[in-house]
């Protein structure tokens, strides 16, 4: 651990002055995308993480924040140049976004959908799926947000820039850094030091509950339009997790497929055979009350009573992770024997592992190609796994 940067964090986090929850919600976006990308951590470099990655996750924080019965100010209105200014300079759009959201998916209002949203439009084959309008506000939104994260950035600490540098360009680094999955030439970036990069990762549980924590005392502090917040209704929504799935329809039909062509699988979790008319559950290695992510491959076909009555949403231990790791590697070769579900599984991981290359080389190469692809795949999932269980202490099964 790095001391100097995890007292720059609480210092931050508990006594930089605040007149919104931006500082708060800076720090917790860093602290999921350092839990979301851990293999960033073995290039031991600076790392540039693009401000549009960090602005979905505060649609995920700020979601409840933006309810249509019941909004909840995160700071005083302002009046500048005759204007009386929103407390959130993006409440207008994301209230937008939360609006269409709820109206395409059925109206349900949760706390947590903003989670649920932020992941969907994620993954390509998903986003695909969503209307235009829908992901045009949706593009308005991180835009809005993108912009209004440069202020924390700049304040963060005792004076301008003093934490974080001015966030540039990705191209304009020049290659000095590493990258999150996915950055793009011409993303604005914010660079995080290779030390406090470490201390995220190292003190992860600690950073998000602190984060939480101060985030409820300022909401309780802030003058409502209606009625107070208390900081037990601001921790039940900064805490909010899904409990309800999108469909995997897409991904079911696939595998499906397959095994009607006779291909087998595995469950990673009993060994048992998986093959047409067998019932089996699309597991979530990493469950969505942890991180809701249907990425390929997070998703496995497994044994339906164990998963059901036994994993339920716990990990796996690190020994019963081990023992399925011939089964993950063995259910991954057997998606690379579908056009379709190997593309999916290529972009997926792209999305997610920094040190994974496409998997498209190893492809072509015929069926030990994918073998070495496949085991490349499953070292980083298993990595993953781990450094989320580490991290947040989470009930774990063996």
């Amino acid at each position: 651990m790095n001391i100097g940067a995890s007292q720059v964090i609480s210092t931050i986090l508990r006594h930089d002055s605040k007149v919104t929850s931006y500082k708060i919600a800076l720090l917790r976006a860093i602290n999921d995308v350092v839990l979301s990308f851990p293999d960033l951590n073995s290039y031991h470099q600076d790392v540039a993480v693009p401000l549009r990655l960090l602005a979905e996750y505060w649609v995920a924080y700020y979601w409840g924040f933006v309810a249509s019965n019941q909004p909840i100010s995160q700071g005083q209105r302002s009046e500048r140049d005759g204007k009386l200014h929103n407390d959130m300079e993006f409440r207008p759009i994301l209230s937008e976004f939360r609006r269409q959201w709820e109206e395409q998916t059925g109206g349900l209002s949760r706390a947590a959908n903003g989670f649920v949203a932020i992941h969907e439009l994620r993954i390509p084959r998903r986003r695909a799926t969503y209307p235009p309008q829908l992901l045009a506000t949706y593009q308005k939104t991180l835009k809005a947000i993108a912009k209004t994260i440069r202020t924390p950035i700049q304040y963060a600490g005792p004076g301008n820039w003093s934490v974080f540098e001015k966030p540039m360009t990705y191209g304009d680094l020049n290659g000095r850094v590493a990258a999150v999955p996915g950055t793009q030439a011409d993303d604005l970036c914010l660079v995080i030091k290779a030390n406090l990069w470490h201390t995220f990762q190292e003190m992860s549980l600690w950073i998000e509950a602190l984060c939480i924590h101060e985030w409820c005392l300022f909401t309780e502090r802030v003058s409502q339009s209606q009625q107070p917040v208390s900081r037990g209704e601001t921790y039940n929504l900064l805490t909010a997790r899904p409990d309800n799935r999108r469909p995997l329809t897409w991904e079911n039909n696939q595998i499906e497929i397959l095994l009607l062509e006779g291909q087998e699988f595995r469950c990673p979790w009993t060994d048992k055979r998986i093959v047409q008319g067998i019932p089996y559950d699309l597991d979530h290695l990493l469950p969505l009350s942890v991180y809701p992510i249907n990425e390929l491959w997070n998703l496995v076909p497994a044994d339906r009573d164990f998963n059901r009555h036994v994993k339920r949403n716990r990990l796996p231990s690190a020994e019963k992770l081990f023992a399925a790791r011939s089964a993950l590697e063995w259910d991954y070769e057997r998606y690379g024997r579908s056009t379709t579900l190997s593309q999916a599984l290529q972009e997926d991981v792209q999305l997610r592992f920094a040190t994974v290359r496409s998997l498209r080389a190893a492809a072509e190469g015929g069926s030990a190609g994918r073998g070495v692809a496949a085991g490349a795949i499953v070292d980083r999932v298993i990595d993953l796994i781990e450094q989320i269980g580490r991290s947040r202490n989470l009930a774990r099964f063996g």
